[in-house]
C-alpha cells in the first residue's frame, strides 16, 4: 500500500501533514516548506527602520494622522512606546505573542526602542529582538502658530455703565475668561485660546480665538457680574475660497452700581445698600432694613447718588437704643452722639456697629458682608 507524502520544494525533506486553514483564514504560501527552510527567512515582526514623532516645541502636542493631539506628557518615552507599538506588525501565523520594550534615551531628540517579541509558530517557540530608533522632531502646531501670529476672531470688551469697572471686577472678568478657555482645552478643544489681554482706559479688552468662545465668555461674565452685552460684526478679510471672514466684538456693560455700594435713589425713601446686580438691582434700605428692587421702568438700575461703600464704613459705639425706629451712635469723626434711623437688621445688644457717613447723613450698615451680598454667592 502506497503512502502519500509532501516534500519541501526547497530541500526535499518530508513535510508532516498539516491541517488546512479554516474558512476565512488566509492561506500561508510558505506552508509547503519544512520548518528548517521556513524559519531560515522567517520574521516574527515587521518593524520600520525609523519612526519620527512630530512634537510642538511650544505646547508639547503630538501630530497624529492629520491633526495635533494634546498628550500631556512630561517626556516622550511613553509616546514613543505607543507609536512603536502601532507601527510594528506581528506575523499572522504567530500565536501567544508577548513583547517587552526597553527605551534608551540617547539624547533630547533620539530614543532607541529595544523590543523583544516572543510567540508560537508551527508549535515552535520563537523569540526575536528588534531595535527601532525614534526621532523627536520639534515643530510648531497650528494652534501655537495662530497664537504667535496674533490670530483672533472675537474681542470681548468689559466696560461699566456710567463708571469705570473696579480692579476686582476686571480681575474677576479675566479669571472667568481664562477658566472658560481652560474648560474647553480640558475637553480637547485645540481652538480654545486667548491671544491677548489688555487693560485699557475704562476697562478690559480680550482677544479670543473664535466667535463662539467670545460669546461664551461674554455670557459667563454677565451671569456672574451682572449687566448686559451687545455684539457687532466687522468684515476683516476673505479666505482662500473667497468666503467673507468676520470678527465679532462683544461689548459688555457692567451694572451701574456694585454689590456693597450705598446709593440714594431719587424716591425719598432713603439710601439703599446694593446686594445684587444680577438682573435688576436688589438691595436693602439702610434706614429700615426693608428690601429694595429696581422696577422695570428703571432699566435695572435707578437714578441715584453714590454715597459710599461698605469698605468705607467705620466701626463706632452704639450709645443707646431710643425706640424701635431710632438709635444713638457716636459720630466716627466728631465723636458726638447722633440719633440715626434704626434698621431692622441692627442688633440692639451690640456694643458697636458699622456706620457710613456721607452727604446724606449717618447710616448703620449690616454687620457682615454676607448680609449685604448674599445674592452674589
Amino acid at each position: 500500500m502506497s503512502e502519500s507524502r509532501e516534500f519541501c520544494p526547497r530541500c526535499g525533506e518530508t513535510i508532516p501533514e498539516r491541517p488546512e486553514p479554516r474558512p476565512g483564514e488566509p492561506r500561508d504560501p510558505d506552508r509547503v516548506l519544512c520548518n528548517d527552510c521556513y524559519f531560515e527567512e522567517f520574521d516574527l515582526v515587521d518593524a520600520p527602520d525609523r519612526i519620527e514623532i512630530r512634537v510642538c516645541a511650544q505646547c508639547g502636542a503630538v501630530h497624529r494622522g492629520n491633526r495635533w493631539v494634546d498628550v500631556g506628557a512630561d517626556d516622550y518615552v511613553d509616546v514613543a512606546v505607543e507609536e512603536v507599538s502601532e507601527a510594528l506588525a506581528v506575523h499572522l501565523e504567530a500565536e501567544a505573542v508577548d513583547w517587552e520594550v526597553a527605551p534608551e534615551q540617547v539624547d533630547a531628540t533620539t530614543i532607541k526602542m529595544h523590543c523583544r517579541f516572543s510567540g508560537i509558530v508551527r508549535d515552535t517557540p520563537v523569540v526575536e529582538d528588534v531595535l527601532v530608533p525614534v526621532k523627536i522632531s520639534r515643530e510648531t502646531c497650528k494652534r501655537c502658530g495662530r497664537i504667535a501670529g496674533g490670530s483672533y476672531a472675537a474681542i470681548v470688551q468689559v466696560r461699566a455703565d456710567e463708571r469705570d469697572p473696579s480692579d476686582g471686577e476686571l480681575e474677576q472678568a479675566e479669571r472667568i475668561a481664562r477658566e472658560y478657555i481652560a474648560d474647553r482645552e480640558e475637553k480637547g478643544d485645540r481652538n480654545a485660546y486667548i491671544t491677548e489681554v489688555s487693560h485699557v482706559e475704562g476697562g478690559l479688552d480680550m482677544k479670543i480665538s473664535t466667535t463662539q468662545m467670545g460669546g461664551g465668555i461674554a455670557e459667563r461674565i454677565i451671569r456672574q457680574l451682572g449687566g448686559s452685552y451687545t455684539s457687532n460684526e466687522t468684515l476683516v478679510t476673505e479666505d482662500s475660497d473667497g468666503n467673507e471672514v468676520y470678527r465679532v466684538t462683544y461689548a459688555i456693560r457692567l451694572p451701574r452700581y456694585r454689590p456693597g455700594e450705598v446709593i440714594d435713589p431719587d424716591d425719598d425713601d432713603g439710601p439703599v445698600l446694593v446686594r445684587s446686580v444680577r438682573g435688576n438691582l436688589k438691595g436693602r434700605r439702610v434706614t429700615t432694613g426693608e428690601p429694595f428692587e429696581a422696577s422695570f421702568e428703571d432699566e435695572n438700575a435707578p437714578d441715584a447718588r453714590r454715597l459710599g461703600t461698605r469698605e468705607e464704613a467705620d466701626e463706632t459705639t452704639l450709645v443707646a437704643v431710643e425706640d424701635e425706629n431710632a438709635v444713638q451712635v457716636l459720630d466716627p469723626e466728631t465723636y458726638e452722639a447722633k440719633t440715626v434711623a434704626r434698621p431692622d437688621y441692627l442688633d440692639p445688644d451690640a456694643d458697636s456697629v458699622p456706620v457710613l457717613k456721607s452727604r446724606a447723613g449717618l447710616h448703620v450698615l449690616p454687620e457682615s458682608d454676607g448680609d449685604a451680598e448674599d445674592d452674589e454667592a
